[in-house]
C-alpha cells in the first residue's frame, strides 16, 4: 500500500487535481496549505493544515504528525523576501543553508529539497502521482504549427533554453522571429499580457515553454492549461509550443477545447539540452 502522501500546496487547482486522485485512489493524504499561496479549495474535503511559508519548525513537525513520508511540492509559490517569510528558529537555519538570497528559483528549489530528504522525507514528482499529465509530442487538439510558426518556435527555443541556463524563466514570446517577452519572476500569465501591447503586423506569435537546462523535474514544471489558452489567444498569438515528456498539461480535455474554439495550436516538441 502506498505511504500517505503530503502535498505542499502552492497556487493553482493542481493541489485540488492531486487530493482528487489519491482519494479515487484510496491513497491517504495530507495537505499543508500556505497562507496567501494556496487556493482553499485544495484543502476541500481533505486532511490539512494551514502554515506560514517561514515557520519551517513547526510545518515539520505538522508533517510527521499526520504520519507523511512522501511529499509532492504541487503549484506555484510566489517567492517572498526574507522579511515577508519572518521565519522562526528552524526556518532561519533552512533558509540560510539554502541561500535564499541568492540562489535563483531553481537553485533554491533544489536546497529544498535537499533539506527536506535530510528530513527524512522522500520528495516525489507531480507525474509520480497524476499519470497522463505531462505533454506527448505532436498537436494536442486540430491544429499544427506552419512553417512559419515552426520557424518562431525555434527561434523561441533557443532564447528560452538560453536564459533558462542562468535560471531566469521558462517562457518566451516570438513573432516573425522577433522576442516580444521572456519570463521573469511574474509569470506566464503576466508575460502574455505585456504581449498584448507588443504585438506586431502579421501572424500572430507564438508562446514557447521549456524546462530549464537540468532542472529539478520534481518540483516546477512548465504547466499550461485553459487559461493559458486563453490569455494566449488575448494576446493575437496562434500558438503555443511546450516541452514534451517536461510540461504539465492540467485539464487536458478543457485546453483542447479551448485551443480549437481559438483557433490556436498547442504542440508538444522535443527538446534536446
Amino acid at each position: 500500500m502506498a505511504n500517505k502522501l503530503g502535498i505542499l500546496a502552492g497556487g493553482g487547482n493542481v493541489p485540488a487535481r492531486l487530493v482528487e486522485a489519491c482519494h479515487e485512489a484510496g491513497r491517504e493524504v495530507f495537505v499543508l496549505a500556505f497562507e496567501g499561496q494556496t487556493d482553499p479549495s485544495a484543502v476541500r474535503g481533505a486532511e490539512h493544515a494551514w502554515s506560514r511559508l517561514g515557520a519551517i519548525g513547526s510545518a515539520l513537525q505538522t508533517l510527521r504528525q499526520a504520519g507523511v513520508r512522501d511529499l509532492v511540492m504541487a503549484g506555484p509559490v510566489r517567492r517572498p523576501s526574507m522579511r515577508e517569510l519572518r521565519p522562526d528558529l528552524r526556518g532561519l537555519q533552512f533558509f540560510a543553508k539554502a541561500g535564499i538570497e541568492s540562489q535563483g528559483d531553481d537553485g533554491l528549489l533544489r536546497a529544498v529539497i535537499s533539506g527536506l530528504e535530510e528530513e527524512g522525507f522522500r520528495v516525489l514528482g507531480i507525474d509520480d502521482v497524476l499519470s497522463g499529465v505531462l505533454a506527448e509530442e505532436g498537436p494536442l487538439g486540430k491544429r499544427s504549427a506552419d512553417k512559419l510558426a515552426e520557424i518562431d518556435i525555434a527561434r523561441g527555443l533557443e532564447v528560452a533554453l538560453t536564459l533558462g541556463a542562468v535560471d531566469v524563466g521558462q517562457a518566451v514570446v516570438v513573432q516573425g522571429g522577433i522576442v516580444l517577452g521572456v519570463e521573469a519572476i511574474e509569470g506566464t500569465d503576466r508575460l502574455l499580457a505585456r504581449c498584448q501591447d507588443l504585438r506586431r503586423a502579421g501572424p500572430g506569435g507564438v508562446l514557447v515553454k521549456v524546462k530549464k537546462p537540468g532542472q529539478e523535474s520534481r518540483v516546477d514544471l512548465p504547466t499550461v492549461g485553459p487559461r493559458t489558452v486563453r490569455n494566449a489567444a488575448s494576446a493575437g498569438l496562434r500558438g503555443i509550443a511546450v516541452q514534451a515528456g517536461g510540461t504539465l498539461v492540467i485539464d487536458r480535455e478543457k485546453l483542447v477545447a479551448a485551443a480549437d474554439r481559438a483557433g490556436l495550436f498547442v504542440i508538444g516538441i522535443r527538446v534536446t539540452e
